[in-house]
């Protein structure tokens, strides 16, 4: 197809890259929560590629705001007798070891709606009872009482032989019930992990269903894929099938993009900072994007291969308010895309992005490059009244308010960087969203960050890295091999099944075998412990095991056996990537950029400051800070202290004076 599209939803704006004949070209729209489908649409049409059988990578949050919310179907579980109480029961861990008022973990089923099934799996994949007919038909009639509308199936052991998971999922599909089995979702030994996932899956499964069945009717010609959360994107009907997969399928488009413009611009190590309207996500990548298989979304464990992305409810539409106490508090609480910001002419809460234009770091006429109107008195007007109720200035209000956000937002950086061992001054923060460049000047500050990269387009860069993705599909067998059993040639048939599998479901989503990479890879673990570590297989896949071990707990055991738990296959289908052509950086005068002057706050200060039309700037251009940078879907705010030069992919190089 000659025309691809990228659409990333986000709480505020719906953003859209369109790549045609070699040009590309954004947009942007206001987001519809109730129905992301129609904001879809309508940029569609604004765009003028709604009839033209475009090929769409969506990054979708339907599943992640269902899960959120607790708003998908009513779920039923069936599992093996004696193990009803798995998801209530879990690890019994706490979250907060020394917090006596922590609130309980609230499973997405209720008790009554578990139901055990006499049925036995030897761990060896023996069958030492098979199910019962009789009660599978008694328990299908219980839930049709129930109103239930799908279910989740976990049996004791299916990942080593899924035959009685498998009659079970045949009986109740014949009734017409919607149905997530475990041994199809997570083959992988571990019960509690492996059916909490499959519940996830089984309760967002019917909403995504009927959402991209809409969809796809709507857009009519075309192809329609949607982005995953591992950084690959696969075909609509394969996000029906595994819906679990899509929970973080946006910030995962924002990672692989911000990975392509970090190499391209001569970066190996970033940290990616994606700060949209209603939340902020980090990612770490020393080299490579960062992934694991062990995530927690609301509570809830998924235990899926997933870009390893920490988020935080602070954007630009975060809502400050007092607590209880009388203390500053933003977000996690989002006016979002209606009634939005004080300043987008409906809203009455004051937002971050109200309090970044009373402090002049927005600019009223260059937003969404002149096509949105902003009512920057309202802001004034709001932030005012809030800064009366706190005998404070409307200037101090709106840098504490500033301040707060800018605290949530450091705090998840070091969750990802200093609490793993990593040095952030090493990195370099790696800037985009809609709002990211109005505040990485001052994470940087905070985090003793010495550069600062905002890319072009830096406000749909979610919806780039979906262009830049492949196609990828991730499958795992758990083998629990120790000894002669681990060895490498031992392994080695032991992927014959999932490689089987791979192509030809590879070819169903459109690829030939020459453009198809299958990567596989091994869970590895010492003898004795309970959790393993994911490396690359080959003949030395045990000296790759105990240079990860030491550097992620400080040891290693070259002598002690190993257990190999997993297996792992990824399959990636190479796509069609839209190019970025870098231009020659000869041109040191931005004076041809620069339109207009205006005040900026910067710690109580007013800084009479240069504002730059950023898709005027060329490569090569430098200036120093104060200074504001404003783009058709994002604005850049250089801080006193910094300097900012434009490299020859427009990405914006900003760096404290003092590292320079």
């Amino acid at each position: 197809m000659s025309i691809r599209v990228g659409i990333d939803t986000g709480g505020t704006f719906t953003d859209f890259v369109i790549l045609e004949s070699g040009r590309m070209r954004v947009w942007k729209v206001l987001s519809t929560p109730p129905d992301p489908g129609r904001a879809i649409l309508k940029g569609l049409r604004e765009t003028g590629v709604f009839d033209e059988g475009a090929d769409i990578i969506h990054g979708s949050t339907v599943a992640t705001n269902a899960l959120l919310e607790r708003k998908g179907a009513r779920l039923a579980l069936l599992t093996t007798e004696g193990f009803e109480d798995i998801l209530h029961i879990g690890r019994q861990t706490r979250r907060e070891l020394y917090n006596i008022l922590v609130e309980k973990r609230e499973p997405l089923i209720p008790r009554r709606l578990c139901f055990g099934l006499r049925e036995r799996t030897l761990a060896d994949g023996t069958i030492l009872k098979k199910v019962e007919p009789a009660q599978v038909k008694d328990i299908a009639r219980a839930l049709k009482r129930e109103g239930v509308e799908s279910a989740a199936l976990c049996f004791l052991h299916s990942y080593a032989n899924p035959a009685n998971e498998e009659a079970v999922l045949r009986s109740l599909q014949k009734v017409g019930l919607p149905c997530s089995a475990s041994h199809r979702i997570l083959p992988e030994y571990r019960e509690f992990e492996r059916a909490s996932t499959t519940a996830i899956n089984a309760f967002v499964g019917p909403l995504m269903a009927q959402y991209l069945g809409r969809l796809e009717k709507d857009l009519k010609a075309g192809r329609l894929s949607i982005m995953q959360s591992n950084g690959g994107c696969v075909s609509s009907r394969s996000a029906k099938e595994i819906p679990v997969c899509t929970i973080l399928s946006g910030p995962a488009g924002g990672v692989v993009g911000a990975k392509e413009v970090a190499d391209l611009a001569g970066f190996e190590r970033i940290i990616s900072f994606d700060m949209g309207g209603t939340s902020t996500d980090v990612s770490l990548c020393d080299r490579e994007i960062a992934s694991t298989t062990e995530s927690v979304i609301s509570d809830l464990p998924v235990k899926m291969p997933i870009i390893d992305i920490h988020t935080v409810g602070s954007g630009g539409g975060s809502i400050a308010f007092l607590d209880e106490g009388g203390a500053l508090r933003v977000g996690p609480q989002s006016a979002g895309a209606d009634p939005g910001p004080v300043c987008y002419g409906k809203g009455e809460d004051v937002t971050v992005t109200d309090a970044n234009l009373v402090l002049g770091r927005l600019d009223p006429g260059s937003f969404l490059g002149g096509a949105m109107t902003l009512y920057p008195e309202r802001a004034h007007k709001a932030v005012a009244e809030f800064a009366a109720r706190l005998k404070l200035t409307p200037g101090r209000l709106a840098e504490g308010i500033v301040r707060v956000a800018d605290a949530t937002m450091e705090r998840a950086i070091r969750v990802i960087s200093v609490e793993r061992g990593f040095d952030p001054r090493d990195f370099a923060l790696l800037s985009f969203g809609g709002a990211g460049g109005m505040h990485a000047c001052s994470l940087a500050t905070r985090l003793r960050i010495p550069t600062v990269i905002v890319p072009k387009n830096a406000g749909v860069l979610s919806a780039l890295g979906m262009l830049l993705s492949d196609v990828v599909k991730d499958y795992s067998r758990s083998v629990l091999k120790t000894g002669d059993e681990a060895r490498h040639e031992a392994l080695d048939r032991l992927f014959g099944p999932m490689l089987r599998k791979a192509l030809p479901e590879m070819r169903r989503e459109g690829f030939d075998q020459a453009r198809v990479g299958l990567v596989r890879s091994l869970d590895v673990r010492y003898a004795g412990q309970s959790y393993e570590i994911t490396v690359p297989f080959g003949p030395d896949f045990r000296k790759a095991f105990d240079a990860a071990h030491l550097r992620l707990n400080g040891y290693a055991d070259k002598k002690r056996a190993v257990e190999v738990v997993n297996l792992r296959v990824k399959a990636v289908g190479l796509t069609v990537k839209p190019v970025l052509k870098k231009r020659q950086d000869k041109h040191r005068d931005p004076s041809s950029a620069r339109t207009a002057r205006r005040g900026m706050v910067f710690e109580g200060k007013s800084h009479l400051s240069d504002i730059y039309r950023r898709d005027i700037l060329q490569p090569g251009n430098a200036f120093r800070g104060p200074a504001l940078v404003c783009d058709y879907e994002s604005t850049s705010v250089v801080a006193p202290g910094f300097a900012c030069r434009v490299d020859g992919y427009g990405n914006l190089i900003i760096r404290r004076e003092a590292e320079r």
